[in-house]
């Protein structure tokens, strides 16, 4: 969008240098010890500058100190988490800092996503190849009622389920790890009731995590015509927007997350971040406080 580009450009026109926060601002930020905090940076997960004897971290050690913090409590060994932080610098470009990608676990292992893309930083194991085509012809497939044979039924047709009823069974195949039965229970919750918010939220959730963030947009937007007042709609569309690249987008969402939930933690956490992308330092700090004093 034109609108986008300009005021991306003139963010970066106007770009200022880099906040430093010293050891103990950054352990009061996020709410942990200065042990944890040098801990961290001595396992080698996050490289601050130093000032004579003193660490000085920019804005962009906070994103990666807070991630490592939450992959060492997710029970990601500090071994495992080493190798995959160091594999993942080699991995990517440049101009590409740590922050700027997605670092979450799974399981004991560590997974990045950047857009369309998610991999093991270890082995450089790709996941989630499949095509989004495979994804959609799922959700609409209907599958046969069989028995434990896989012989069709011959029982009389049940009662045709309700929409909530194919949500809730949605709600089941996720936590059963059945991604693809939810996004199909999804778009049958989707079809009987059309005006079912939750239900675009969650699908759309769904088919960004698998891969495709245009059309997770496509249901957020869907999910804020039903509710336009719902946060969560706002601050997931956010995220998939900053992942195809429209940043000014996002920012807008963000902030209008932030208004309608105030004390919703993490829109403050990556408005700071985006914020201080942006060039403005200042207002990013003051999401970031406010971010440490929700999740004290």
């Amino acid at each position: 969008m034109e609108g986008a580009s300009e005021t991306a450009a003139s963010a970066r026109a106007t770009r200022t240098t880099p906040s430093r926060f010293g050891s103990t601002e950054v352990a009061r930020l996020l709410g942990v010890s200065e042990q944890r905090v040098r801990a961290i940076v001595r396992a080698g997960l996050c490289r601050p500058q130093r000032a004579g004897r003193r660490w000085q971290f920019t804005f962009q050690d906070l994103v990666v100190l807070r991630t490592a913090h939450g992959l060492l409590l997710a029970r990601v060994p500090p071994r495992h988490l080493r190798r995959a932080m160091s594999q993942l610098v080699r991995q990517l470009p440049a101009d590409r800092p740590l922050s700027g990608v997605r670092i979450v676990a799974d399981g004991r292992r560590v997974v990045v996503r950047q857009g369309r893309t998610a991999w093991h930083p270890e082995s450089g194991q790709v996941l989630f190849s499949f095509a989004v085509d495979e994804l959609t012809r799922s959700a609409r497939r209907v599958l046969a009622v069989g028995d434990k044979n896989g012989r069709q039924s011959t029982k009389p047709a049940s009662k045709p389920l309700a929409a909530a009823d194919w949500f809730e069974r949605a709600l089941e195949r996720e936590q059963a790890g059945d991604l693809a039965g939810a996004c199909a229970a999804y778009q049958h919750a989707i079809e009987l009731d059309t005006a079912m918010g939750d239900a675009y939220i969650n699908f759309g959730r769904l088919t960004h995590l698998l891969g495709d963030a245009a059309e997770a947009v496509r249901l957020y937007d869907l999910a804020l015509a039903c509710a336009p007042e719902d946060s969560v709609a706002h601050y997931n569309l956010a995220i998939a927007l900053e992942d195809q690249g429209r940043t000014a987008d996002a920012l807008t969402h963000y902030r209008r997350a932030a208004s309608l939930a105030p004390a919703f933690a993490d829109v403050h956490y990556n408005l700071g971040r985006l914020l201080e992308q942006l060039g403005q330092p200042k207002q990013a700090l003051r999401h970031l406080l406010q971010y440490k004093k929700l999740v004290e």
